[in-house]
């Protein structure tokens, strides 16, 4: 697999230090390789194999470990015959009950560099998270860039990337997103077939594996309602209208406790909406994207019916990817798609599939113009030609993802 560079600048800060290094995200998203690619990186650094174990919980090898007290049992067993500073790598942690205890003893009692994943966003959630505070470096992990599926066809499949390639692989990723185990495979039916078993994975364990659902069926509808409606504007009555049409009584709390389940095994992103004039968080009509919008296109439909929302997901993606906190931004009757804050600065952000006439462009343009503040204005879009007037920049959304100076 490719070096995930962008990581790599992250974890470079951290490694061997007494941070714990917690690896938050999707399942397949490439944690485990990412944990490889650090022990390789450890190695070159000269640190003996002795020294560093990697213990998977999904492994038929330490399936038996269950608790904090078994998996205890196994370090001390696995240490007591290595000298110097011990490199843990502990791959779905999750699925060790009290696990938590186990950690904390081993940075409080060991000299050791400790390395966790985890595919449920409940991990770092109450008690530990206030027992370690300041003490762990959360890394975000998901789906492959664009970019970074460029430069695996390069260094994997020694693909020269040409312009015409270059849109020829951004029509399929489009079509099949980024989740890392589907770019070796060739055919559209493979891929798709992909995902819908990482997507089964998701649901059966991640989220029927961890919680009590006795209306599977209800929840299945609900996670396709879920993709079917990306980036739409999204309430809990809306969609409990929503299934009691299709003959399936609901709550509003059942179906809150579904949404956070999604958010749970990082299926799903939350974005609130901002009121821009008032400065203030907005309680409803929030809207949800996909961590990969390739499951759209495996579950529910072609990627190609819904280019629009589809293109407004992956910069989405994209901008979780480079560090921007992400809002919508209400101003009056209007809405704007993103707006993105980082390191004290802001841009706002709208997204379209093509300015193919004078009404789309209205319609992208206005709102932005409504904003009347220094900060950069945006709008996205696959035109190739420039579209920028009144000092909004027009952007291709191709240019964007592969340049990282924006």
């Amino acid at each position: 697999m490719i070096r995930r560079d962008s990581y790599f600048n992250i974890i470079n800060e951290f490694i061997d230090t007494n941070f714990i290094k917690i690896f938050t995200g999707i399942r397949r998203s490439g944690k485990t390789t990412l944990l490889h690619s650090i022990v390789d990186e450890l190695k070159s650094k000269g640190i003996p194999s002795d020294n560093i174990f990697y213990i998977s919980f999904e492994s038929m090898e330490y399936q038996n470990i269950e608790d904090s007290i078994q998996l205890n049992n196994l370090i001390i067993k696995l240490i007591e015959e290595v000298d110097g500073k011990y490199y843990f790598f502990f791959d779905e942690i999750q699925l060790v009950k009290n696990w938590e205890k186990s950690i904390n003893g081993f940075h409080t009692d060991l000299n050791c560099d400790i390395y966790i994943t985890s595919s449920n966003a409940m991990l770092l959630s109450g008690e530990y998270a206030t027992l370690l505070s300041g003490r762990y470096k959360q890394i975000n992990v998901y789906p492959f860039s664009f970019k970074e599926v460029l430069k695996y066809k390069r260094e994997i499949d020694s693909i020269e990337i040409t312009d015409d390639i270059q849109k020829k692989i951004f029509d399929e990723y489009l079509e099949f997103g980024g989740m890392p185990g589907i770019l070796e495979l060739r055919s559209a039916k493979a891929k798709k077939d992909a995902l819908n078993d990482i997507y089964a994975s998701i649901v059966y364990n991640d989220i029927f594996g961890r919680y009590i659902i006795k209306k599977t069926d209800l929840f299945k509808r609900f996670s396709n309602y879920i993709m079917n409606t990306m980036g739409e504007t999204f309430s809990s009555k809306s969609i409990t209208n929503y299934l009691k049409n299709e003959v399936e009584e609901t709550t509003r709390n059942t179906i809150l406790n579904f949404t956070n389940y999604l958010e749970n095994a990082y299926f799903i992103h939350k974005v609130r909406r901002e009121d821009l004039i008032g400065k203030k968080l907005l309680k409803t009509r929030q809207k949800y994207y996909l961590t990969d919008h390739g499951f759209h296109n495996a579950v529910i439909q072609s990627n190609w019916i819904k280019q629009s929302p589809v293109l407004e997901n992956i910069v989405y993606m994209e901008l979780l990817r480079r560090g921007y906190e992400v809002k919508i931004g209400k101003i009056y009757d209007k809405e704007i798609d993103f707006l993105c804050e980082k390191d004290g600065d802001k841009c706002y952000i709208q997204v379209c599939y093509l300015l193919s006439n004078p009404e789309t462009i209205e319609r992208e343009f206005n709102p932005l113009l409504k904003v009347k503040d220094q900060y950069d204005k945006y709008v996205f879009s696959m035109d190739e030609h420039d579209n920028s007037h009144e000092g909004i920049k027009h952007v291709n959304i191709i240019d964007f993802l592969t340049n990282d100076t924006f």
